[in-house]
């Protein structure tokens, strides 16, 4: 009994100075005030970083600085021509490769050098009266060389659909290029085969006209990167 009384003193005596020294140290001119008093809560979550954003590359073409050529060869001679690039934007994600937009050619801009020839291929060939625009919706870019770096040369391939002539053709374009900034230059070369996809073939028993038309796109434009629509 003895013992358990003065345990009992002993934490009681304790306890009653550990209070006068908190109101002690509490006064502005108690020499405990000097001493730093930690507050706050303590917190025990983990600090997770924030998420990087995913950037998606966004490429608008300049038409007036873009060009397209066009080759046909026949039995009888070579033949030459243009077309104008009405409007162009392609919406890239490096990462995933996925991709969007579409680039837009007048298709009755069609030219040769020849009028005769010229009316002839925009009344029974393209039928630019009826389609008036050639357009090319690609979907995927891939690269053999790993991702695209948003500055220096690249060189990839661009998958999508190609609308001609009313009818949709998937195809995969290669192209090659450069970033230098916000700016973009590059190149594309493919080959068209219109007469596999329904287009009137223009040959007669004097002239062979080849079944494929090559194209080479020369483009430049803006480069600007954004984050992904959700």
């Amino acid at each position: 009994m003895k013992l358990r009384r003065r345990l009992t003193m002993v934490l009681a005596g304790g306890l009653a100075a550990a209070s006068i020294g908190v109101a002690f140290a509490a006064q502005e001119n108690s020499p405990l005030a000097a001493f730093p008093r930690i507050t706050g809560t303590l917190s025990l979550s983990p600090k997770i970083a924030a998420p990087q954003l995913r950037k998606e590359w966004v490429l608008t073409l300049d038409a007036g600085q873009s060009a397209i050529h066009w080759t046909l060869d026949s039995s009888l001679h070579t033949v030459h021509g243009t077309f104008v690039l009405k409007r162009g934007t392609v919406r890239f994600d490096p990462a995933s490769g996925v991709a969007s937009g579409e680039i837009v050619v007048d298709a009755t801009s069609g030219n040769s050098g020849n009028d005769s020839r010229d009316k002839k291929m925009h009344r029974e060939v393209l039928e630019s009266a009826k389609y008036s625009e050639v357009v090319f919706r690609p979907d995927r870019v891939d690269s053999s060389s790993g991702p695209v770096s948003a500055q220096g040369a690249w060189n990839v391939n661009i998958h999508g659909v190609f609308v001609l002539h009313g009818g949709e053709h998937e195809m995969s374009i290669p192209a090659k290029g450069e970033f230098t900034g916000n700016h973009w230059k590059g190149t594309a070369k493919f080959s068209v085969p219109f007469i596999a996809w329904g287009l009137k073939n223009p040959s007669n028993f004097l002239l062979k006209v080849n079944p494929s038309v090559d194209v080479e796109l020369d483009m430049t434009g803006s480069l600007q990167a954004t984050s992904p629509a959700k």
